[in-house]
């Protein structure tokens, strides 16, 4: 993991985002980047105080906003949307509402593989190997990534953090017993299906395999930033590296092998062999022989859904 990372295991105000949040997040932004700081983004923004501050948080690890760095002040005062948040949700955007599914297997990739910000979420689903777990055993995994890189971050923080993890993308922790009514309401994610919950309540487990949900556009986006971010930017990886790699594609999207292999092969055909599959001496590779635009790839894709 870099070292220029920022690990962050708070900010949230204990709130999974609900449906809305991060569209009327960057809309703000786009007008006011200082928004987030004034005394009337409340009413602005139609929450209250903690949620204001937890649509913040979410814009900023999702990648949807960013410091202004033209600004004089680079601080969280001075915010304005990315590049990939001026595509998608602006009012002339391909998705302003994300009304596609692909749009929340971006936005969950956007969290994952987030460069800068090291949250629980990109932890979990980047070095967290296990299929099945408990609460207190992913709790016990952020403890000894606190204690490796010397942090500073009690165990009720954690414990808190992991709630909001898991209410982020499993239905049955929307139904607990202490449930506040702040935490009925759901997150967009919880549509992906990626964590299952037992009967009992006390066991998760990864849903590993197939993606139909998963458009092939939004794979080959990670993808191409898997690559983008490697050491050296290497230009050829094993699928090994693709399904276990810290913030990898499988990782991510929890493919298995055959998945993984069926999507290269059908962004090798939407890229004319830009990237494609081979096997040498047994082993099988992810060749980029060239290079491509992803961010088109995407505006393919939502183009094409909307004729």
């Amino acid at each position: 993991m870099s070292g220029n990372r920022k690990y962050k295991f708070s900010g949230h105000q204990t709130f999974a985002f609900r449906y809305g949040w991060l569209e009327k997040g960057v809309r703000a932004v786009t007008e006011r980047g200082d928004i987030f700081s004034e005394e009337d983004a409340l009413v602005r923004l139609g929450v209250g105080k903690n949620m204001v501050n937890s649509i913040k948080h979410w814009c900023l690890v999702t990648q949807l906003v960013e410091i202004d760095k033209h600004k004089e002040r680079k601080t969280e005062r001075n915010l304005r949307p990315t590049g990939i948040a001026q595509k998608l949700l602006l009012d002339s955007g391909w998705d302003p509402f994300l009304e596609d599914d692909g749009s929340l297997w971006l936005i969950h990739w956007l969290l994952v593989s987030n460069p800068e910000i090291a949250t629980t979420w990109q932890l979990v689903f980047s070095g967290f190997h296990r299929p099945d777990f408990s609460k207190k055993e992913l709790i016990s995994f952020l403890v000894s990534i606190v204690e490796k890189n010397s942090l500073r971050a009690k165990e009720s923080v954690l414990s808190r953090d992991v709630d909001c993890f898991l209410n982020t993308y499993v239905t049955g922790m929307m139904n607990k017993k202490n449930a506040t009514p702040e935490e009925e309401f759901s997150c967009p994610l919880l549509e992906l299906g990626l964590i299952q919950q037992t009967l009992d309540g006390d066991m998760y487990s990864f849903a590993i395999g197939p993606k139909p949900s998963l458009p092939p556009a939004i794979f080959a986006y990670a993808l191409y930033q898997y690559f983008d971010r490697s050491r050296q930017r290497r230009q050829t990886m094993s699928i090994q590296d693709c399904l276990y790699g810290f913030m990898s594609p499988g990782q991510a999207f929890k493919l298995d092998e055959n998945s993984m292999i069926e999507y290269v092969e059908v962004i090798e055909d939407m890229t004319n062999g830009a990237i494609g599959i081979d096997e040498t001496a047994g082993l099988k590779q992810i060749y980029r022989r060239q290079e491509c635009a992803p961010m088109e790839l995407l505006e393919k894709h939502y183009i094409g859904n909307s004729m």
